[in-house]
């Protein structure tokens, strides 16, 4: 499974903690179906800072949206559009994997696959736009490197021999390399800004944290108290965990896991205390977020604990299915109206989707020359 590894390494960008943004659009064609569950013949997607925000495939024809913000300022017309392009590249993909198995001379008993991607990198600057840093346009075949641009001597590079009839003929068309590299350093950059605006734009209207108190048992005679907020922008937070009204401190032994990124650019923190069982005293969790005018602090009960216990003690029980488990039992004891939102627990390490693919915006003039 070397086109998987190969696609992760590939797709694998730069982080929004790092003030570098990045917009990666990914296609991936195989020579005939792959027969692998969650694998497509030709697929496509688009990466703003390794979330995925569209997609398309060759089993379902159409280009969707993957994030709400994506849906809700991008019209129909621009879909449209953009399926029109997928299916364009498809066939674009299929005449080359052709082209390249004949050079090589293979058959096909084979799977063979033939992978693209490109995009573009910006560094935010004082005003929050974005500066590009580097671009990004290259090939691989079978999982290896095959061509890549060179973006600052503007010209074609070879990475095995096989791509060499490939770099002289694209060379020799002055255009295609002109178009690259502009379109690497302008129209990319134009989309990098335009997409993270979107993105922010909506997390700024509502990204109000949700709160959570529970305990663990422990094998001795105390047990894990812990605060958790979760699914707040910005990620300018305080929380404190309060002792009879006191608020605990490291030399409490607190301990924080600072703010962490969930997979939606909202946050999460979680502060922990051990505690004796046969403490009686009234433990609570603070929560301030001045973006979005929370200040809450929630009691922590020993009733909380009789029933939460049970679910820590299951082995079974998944981290997420435990907080949501927590959240149910915790709303049983005192009704909210607040609107629920998802529930974000772990750092954002899973990959967008189990299948390899795909994306563009505009037919790339690639796709006017042949390998």
């Amino acid at each position: 499974m070397f086109i998987i590894t190969v696609f992760l390494l590939l797709s694998t960008g730069l982080t929004v903690n790092s003030e570098i943004h990045s917009l990666r659009y990914i296609y991936t064609a195989f020579s005939k179906p792959p027969r692998l569950e969650g694998f497509h013949e030709f697929a496509a997607l688009s990466l703003l800072d390794n979330r995925m925000i569209d997609y398309f495939d060759s089993d379902h024809p159409t280009k969707v949206p993957k994030q709400d913000w994506m849906k809700e300022r991008l019209h129909d017309d621009y879909w449209e559009k953009g399926t029109q392009s997928r299916k364009s590249k498809q066939q674009w993909f299929k005449v080359n994997i052709d082209i390249l198995m004949k050079r090589m001379r293979q058959n096909d008993s084979d799977v063979h696959v033939l992978q693209w991607m490109h995009g573009c990198d910006g560094e935010t600057q004082p005003d929050n736009t974005l500066k590009f840093k580097r671009g990004i346009d290259r090939y691989a075949y079978d999982g290896n490197d095959f061509l890549s641009f060179d973006v600052v001597n503007a010209v074609w590079v070879a990475a095995v021999p096989a791509a060499e009839p490939t770099k002289r003929k694209w060379d020799e068309v002055q255009v295609l390399k002109e178009y690259t590299k502009g379109y690497l350093e302008n129209e990319c950059m134009d989309w990098l800004n335009k997409f993270k605006n979107y993105g922010e734009q909506q997390l700024r209207q509502a990204s109000p944290p949700e709160v959570f108190v529970f305990a663990k048992e422990t094998k001795i005679e105390t047990n894990m108290l812990t605060c958790l907020a979760t699914g707040f922008y910005s990620k300018d937070i305080t929380m404190n965990i309060k002792r009879n009204g006191r608020v605990l401190t490291v030399e409490d032994e607190l301990m924080s896991s600072g703010v962490q990124p969930n997979d939606d650019d909202t946050h999460q923190i979680r502060n922990s205390v051990e505690i004796l069982r046969s403490d009686s005293s009234k433990y609570s969790c603070q929560v301030i977020h001045e973006a979005t005018g929370v200040d809450v602090e929630k009691v922590w009960g020993k009733k909380h604990f009789h029933i939460l216990a049970k679910l820590a003690k299951n082995k079974k029980t998944s981290l997420e299915s435990f907080f949501a488990q927590v959240k149910r039992a915790t709303e049983r004891q005192k009704p909210t109206t607040s609107k629920k939102r998802k529930l974000h627990l772990t750092d954002s390490t899973r990959s967008p989707t189990g299948n390899i693919a795909l994306m563009r915006h505009v037919v790339p003039t690639h796709q006017t020359c042949s390998a």
